[in-house]
């Protein structure tokens, strides 16, 4: 429920990655913005900060004071927080960030939603800078930080032909409302990558996810676009359950959309475009690996339904600097090359493994992995993640982020054996500060490739400072 005369505005849960970038894009479109949390830690408190949003800790009744408006609710604040059970006693106007997001800014603009397991992050930040440097004047709300704007939202022309670009994640929304948040988006542009089992601690099947999917495929508009991965086999499964009235496009080796001529190099990767067999032209990117490829070329067919033209989409192709934690080169010391992703899924540790062999030949490729996120921890993938680093010359392996149970928890020391008898040199490490002395041996002409959905203990500077002073 959103007060008609809204001016304040109270987020619990502000200093997590999308609430706290919701706050800033809601400060950005006028709106008086405060928050609470547990706590408030670098980058986000920093942002928070820069951005004059009074942020406080720890979750406390008496921080709703003064009332707001309106209370937004993150999704990882449970029914017994404190702040959240004094809303509800008190019957204030709450709601959740998917559905506030939604009243506030998609319902006036054209929703171009972005989703599926791998890629969100690099195809949405890549179609809103392209977008934008066709001077459409996008608005997004997006999971990383684009290297070409240096936040993660803006607000655009918010106009009902204006494209407002976000990731659509299959999280739940909040504690009252356990739906996916991009069933609150109501795309009328819609991209999907990929459709892989992930998100262990909500879900507990795949066939639970593609349920979701289904949801979000019968619901879309009138005249909604809809591109698909046609190499993902248990996304296409689902694409009888996209409407008569929706427009359906594929991408992929067997898709409307085609990449031909691949070339990949220390500068990036080039291909021609293929529509329906015809040659649409170039594009050459500042990016590496076929999974790039593929998200450039699901991108591209998306804004082609948005009415870009081959020159509009390739020039912004070309500028797109990519975004920080994707393949982002933290800096080299002494012949050592340290790269900082965001990959934990092992689909995503694969591919990126297999776009820096490619794109660093004459280096030995390190992998630095550290389990954190909560399928990662888990042995749901034990063998998945077994094959995942073939393409590494040696792996290092840092302790999970997570305490489970034995039963649940994913094996290092079978990992460790596992990959060893693929022919990868591998080692586990009780700490993350253990792994790092063993980093710093590391030769001349090595990328020591850091794959973590977390901080990962801050290994990418040390390492930088580190290696400089051996």
């Amino acid at each position: 429920m959103i007060p008609n005369d809204l001016k304040s505005i109270h987020l619990i849960g502000i200093a997590g990655t999308g609430m706290g970038a919701f706050a800033g894009l809601l400060k950005q479109a006028g709106y008086d913005v405060r928050g609470s949390d547990q706590n408030a830690y670098p980058p986000m408190s920093t942002k928070l900060a820069d951005w004059k949003i009074p942020v406080f800790t720890p979750y406390d009744e008496n921080n709703l004071q003064p009332q707001p408006d309106l209370v937004v609710v993150g999704n990882v604040i449970r029914r017994e927080n404190p702040e959240a059970t004094f809303v509800r006693d008190q019957d204030w106007p709450q709601t959740s960030f998917p559905a506030s997001f939604y009243e506030l800014f998609l319902r006036q603009t054209h929703p171009t939603v972005i989703t599926g397991t791998h890629g969100k992050t690099t195809t949405s930040t890549l179609a809103a800078f392209t977008l934008w440097h066709a001077g459409k004047d996008p608005g997004f709300l997006i999971g990383g930080i684009p290297q070409d704007f240096g936040e993660s939202f803006r607000l655009g022309a918010m106009e009902n032909t204006t494209p407002f670009v976000v990731e659509g994640d299959e999280y739940d929304t909040a504690y009252f409302d356990k739906v996916p948040k991009f069933l609150h988006y109501k795309p009328k542009s819609l991209l999907c990558t990929s459709l892989e089992f992930d998100h262990a601690d909500i879900y507990d099947s795949l066939e639970t996810i593609q349920q979701q999917f289904i949801q979000l495929f019968e619901a879309l508009p009138e005249k909604a676009h809809v591109v698909l991965h046609h190499d993902s086999e248990h996304l296409m499964a689902l694409a009888h359950h996209i409407p008569a009235h929706a427009r359906q496009e594929t991408y992929g080796a067997a898709g409307d959309w085609q990449a031909e001529a691949f070339e990949e190099n220390a500068q990036g990767i080039r291909f021609n475009v293929m529509y329906q067999s015809q040659n649409q032209g170039p594009v050459q990117l500042q990016l590496s690996g076929e999974h790039n490829m593929l998200n450039a070329l699901g991108a591209y067919a998306l804004l082609a339904g948005l009415g870009l033209g081959h020159d509009e989409i390739a020039a912004g192709f070309a500028a797109f600097k990519g975004i920080k934690r994707r393949m982002e080169v933290v800096g080299e010391a002494k012949g050592r090359l340290i790269i900082d992703d965001f990959a934990h899924h092992p689909t995503a540790v694969a591919t990126t493994l297999e776009g820096a062999r490619r794109r660093y030949p004459d280096h030995q490729i390190w992998a630095l992995f550290e389990p954190r996120s909560a399928t990662s921890c888990r042995n749901i993938f034990q063998q998945d993640y077994a094959e995942a680093f073939d393409a590494a010359h040696a792996v290092l392996l840092a302790p999970p982020g997570r305490d489970l149970p034995a039963d649940e928890a994913l094996n290092m020391n079978q990992l460790q054996q596992d990959i060893q008898n693929r022919g990868v040199t591998t080692e586990v490490f009780i700490s993350i500060d253990a792994l790092y002395e063993h980093a710093l041996s590391a030769p001349a002409n090595t990328v020591l490739l850091c794959m973590s959905n977390g901080a990962f203990g801050g290994i990418h500077q040390k390492l930088l400072q580190g290696l400089q002073s051996t």
